[in-house]
């Protein structure tokens, strides 16, 4: 049963390509498949979250994450009434953009790009995976997705000025996204919290001590399990203050959005997008938690000395393969090539390196800048 401010897929704004139903998966179930099976989302296997495989290979990666968010995302979804297959659709989407090395590759990509007049927005990427770089189709470029998913893939995390981005005027940026797209932002940071302060522990970074010292929730949540489990190993105590870290999170998002929701009047779609702001939110108390948790993941693992050197190299890396193929572009594949004809040579090159895996950028970093 959906909520009546739920997405309905019979009432989806369709495909840019025409096709014809399929015979026993709705539009967003397909959506979702496509996503799944689309080279991009396979490279995500291979792209950083936050530790590279140096540090363990049981450590997160940009498509364990992806899987993690969809998980809590169903979840949400089903408590709220929301529509779960363009929910899934969306969690699953919602990475695809990220080049490799994480944010540190970002960021490269970004500043290389602005010394060119341009920039790099991994939302806006993603899209043009999904418009036109997956080739599986005889009938069209792209995945030829639903409105509601392209619209998903740049609104669910950023509010875009339609003066910045005339060409996304088709995605309705003067309102808010659905309720359904609204989660996936704060199911990310729900999964990437929970996920690093569990890595940053496993990596020896991080120490049971050092977090609680510095963020109530967590001390909260430990003191707790350790009441419960006093002859437990610390890392199963810590485990268990995570697990209830996590619930207590998703909880709050549930029933905060829901009542929101209710306080708000909204009965409808329509009203959902023409609220003054979204609805999909964690309660104040519960916000100010996470962003202390945030505050601390960022200052003590995120800008760790122990990551630095690898962030720098991610940097570096990127930086001068990018300004090698902007002097050589004869050094570009033959495709990328021919699409520098038509498009300028800054944003190929940008659309070359997004899509690398971690260890495919090593080898072309090998391969033209020397090792």
């Amino acid at each position: 049963m959906l909520a009546d401010y739920a997405v309905r897929v019979e009432q989806s704004r369709g495909r840019r390509h025409p096709e014809p139903p399929h015979s026993y998966r709705n539009d967003f179930e397909r959506d979702r498949d496509r996503v799944v099976h689309a080279r991009a989302f396979r490279r995500l296997e291979a792209k950083t979250q936050v530790f590279t495989r140096r540090y363990s290979d049981h450590f997160r990666n940009r498509l364990t994450h992806t899987i993690e968010v969809a998980q809590i995302s169903r979840t949400i979804a089903r408590q709220l009434g929301l529509n779960r297959d363009l929910v899934e659709a969306l969690a699953l989407v919602h990475d695809l953009g990220h080049p490799p090395f994480g944010h540190s590759g970002e960021k490269a990509l970004d500043a290389a790009m602005r010394l060119h007049g341009m920039s790099f927005d991994h939302n806006l990427h993603a899209l043009r995976i999904v418009e036109d770089f997956e080739l599986r189709y005889a009938a069209f470029r792209g995945l030829n997705l639903t409105f509601e998913v392209r619209e998903g893939i740049i609104k669910h995390s950023h509010d875009y000025d339609a003066n910045d981005h005339p060409e996304l005027a088709e995605y309705l940026l003067d309102q808010r996204p659905p309720l359904e797209a609204q989660l996936i932002d704060l199911t990310d940071e729900i999964a990437y919290s929970i996920a690093d302060l569990d890595d940053g522990y496993e990596a020896h970074l991080l120490a049971v001590e050092q977090i609680a010292g510095s963020v109530d929730l967590f001390a909260r949540h430990y003191r707790d399990a350790k009441g419960r489990y006093p002859q437990a190993a610390e890392k199963l105590v810590f485990n268990e203050a995570l697990k209830s870290i996590f619930d207590g999170l998703v909880g709050d998002l549930i029933a905060n959005t829901g009542q929101r929701v209710q306080a708000a009047g909204v009965h409808s779609l329509e009203e959902v997008r023409r609220h003054r702001e979204r609805l999909a939110a964690f309660s104040p108390a519960v916000e100010a938690e996470r962003r202390r948790l945030k505050e601390f993941l960022y200052e003590n693992l995120y800008y760790s000395p122990a990551l630095a050197a690898e962030k720098e190299d991610a940097e570096r890396i990127t930086g001068e393969l990018f300004g090698h193929w902007m002097e050589e572009p004869d050094d570009l594949p033959r495709n990328y090539k021919e699409k520098a004809g038509k498009e300028p040579l800054p944003r190929v090159i940008c659309d070359y390196i997004a899509g690398m895996t971690d260890p495919f950028i090593y080898q072309q970093y090998e391969k033209y800048c020397g090792g």
